[in-house]
């Protein structure tokens, strides 16, 4: 991991079920400083980046995105959104991953495959531009001071409605169409990344089992 924030960043590390909790599930990165962190065959779990943290001697205190029950090391809780995803699985031939909005938006995050071996395509994934800039007034997660938006809640999560979380009568392809909220992500995601052919979970948000907040 690298942090190129000009700002500390925590990251958080929730393992799939079953998979080991790395790093504590998590710790904090400087700015243009990085970790290495080893993940064991066959690991699975996603990554997310919290921001505007403050923690006393023991660990415990709060981030103003991303928080993981107040504690520095999250030890297996997930992150409270809205919070950018990185997800990994790893697996006995090929490997999976995918940067997800399924959960909003706070930080930047890309993955850049290094040294990769086998006949799979490894292409860059993530979504480095600022979407907190362009986030509608009903999905927005003001700063303390109210000056700034920190984050960006999905649709689903803003007004847990069938229309936006693809549940009820929403819950089939042919009914869960886009909305005005997830074509604006949509939109701006494909023009950072050029193409299309990454996982982008922002048309149906969906319950993700084994979630905890």
């Amino acid at each position: 991991m690298y942090n190129k924030c000009t700002h500390p960043v925590w990251p958080g590390i929730q393992p799939g079920a079953g998979k080991p909790i790395l790093a504590r599930g998590g710790f904090v990165l400087p700015p243009a400083k990085s970790y290495s962190l080893h993940l064991p065959a066959a690991w699975s779990g996603r990554i997310w980046g919290r921001h505007g943290c403050s923690f006393d001697s023991s660990g415990r205190g709060r981030c103003a995105t991303g928080d993981c029950g107040g504690s520095l090391f999250c030890n297996g809780i997930g992150g409270t959104p809205p919070a950018t995803l990185a997800e990994i699985t790893l697996g006995s031939e090929q490997d999976f991953y995918d940067v997800s909005l399924v959960d909003g938006y706070n930080l930047a995050i890309s993955i850049s495959p290094l040294k990769g071996s086998g006949s799979g395509k490894c292409s860059y994934a993530g979504c480095v531009r600022d979407l907190n800039m362009m986030c509608p007034v009903g999905l927005q997660v003001r700063s303390r001071d109210n000056r700034r938006v920190v984050a960006c809640k999905s649709a689903c999560f803003a007004f847990n409605s069938p229309r936006y979380c693809c549940t009820g009568s929403f819950g089939s392809p042919q009914s869960c169409k886009p909305t005005a909220y997830s074509r604006i992500f949509k939109e701006s995601w494909a023009a950072d990344l050029g193409f299309g052919r990454h996982q982008i979970e922002i048309e149906k948000e969906r319950s993700r089992e084994g979630r905890k907040a």
